[in-house]
């Protein structure tokens, strides 16, 4: 059994066929998908779909660093508004915040911006003591130099989609977080192989990122929750284990890390 730490299963790629998509994810042993949102529209699919499967998935809520622009402070109190929602009577719907971050790779207009947000939503999972996920793109200078002042102890999470280098990998392990493995392992130019194996298996968790990022052989085609189980046989030959042991070590790292629990 796995559990799938990072999927936009709600995204209207899927809007034609998400059950049948839910259901080979199932299938394939996916035992649980972690659902972060993107900005204040995508709250609302989000929470239909785990309604509708609240035994198979939990739900994060951030602002993503892409969806920072002008304004960004109307959409951050959106999102901050719905927190109380998701807290109450102790559901266990929501497992973290996320996804936020930092991005540079197409424009750093907002640059200024993207780190308050930042800095302000590590506050919200301090004060909730929930756990972050982390999206990092040309930045992770700037998002270490932000950990290095938010970091007092409270804060965990996964380094999502992680596709640094050795000395990277080993600063975010530093910080307390877990690596995020999905669909990038399985590229040629991958540099994350080179020195995965130096990783301790108890850092690292495995996700999608669906619809984005499908592994090889689905390069070229839509993700889906189902395919982790080709990322997991890549970190399993990585690794030199079985595919069953990373599937057992990763689902027991993000049972930990998120605190999951049943309804």
């Amino acid at each position: 059994m796995i559990i799938n730490t990072h999927s936009h299963i709600y995204d209207e790629a899927f809007d034609a066929d998400r059950e049948e998509v839910f259901q080979r994810a199932l299938e394939a042993g996916v035992e649980m998908l972690l659902l972060p949102n993107c900005d204040e529209k995508s709250i609302q699919p989000m929470m239909a779909f785990y309604e509708q499967h609240s035994d198979n998935v939990r739900v994060m809520i951030g602002l993503h660093p892409e969806e920072v622009k002008e304004d960004y402070k109307g959409k951050l109190r959106l999102i901050e508004d719905e927190i109380p929602h998701f807290v109450r009577n102790d559901s266990g719907a929501m497992v973290g915040i996320g996804e936020i971050g930092l991005d540079f790779y197409w424009d750093d207009t907002f640059k200024k911006e993207q780190i308050e947000v930042l800095s302000e939503q590590l506050h919200w999972a301090k004060d909730l003591g929930l756990p972050v996920s982390i999206h990092t793109r040309n930045a992770f200078h700037e998002m270490f130099k932000v950990l290095d002042h938010e970091q007092d102890g409270r804060l965990a999470g996964v380094m999502h989609c992680f596709n640094g280098t050795y000395d990277e990998a080993r600063t975010a392990l530093s910080y307390g977080f877990h690596l995020g493995l999905g669909g990038v392992i399985t590229y040629k130019n991958c540099g994350v192989k080179e020195f995965l194996a130096d990783i301790p298996m108890e850092r690292i968790v495995l996700e999608t990122d669906d619809p984005y990022l499908p592994p090889v052989p689905y390069r070229g085609q839509r993700n889906e929750p189902a395919y982790i189980v080709k990322t997991a046989e890549k970190v399993a030959e990585i690794y030199g284990v079985s595919v069953d042991e990373i599937a057992s070590i990763t689902t027991e790292n993000a049972k930990k890390l998120f605190k999951l629990k049943n309804n």
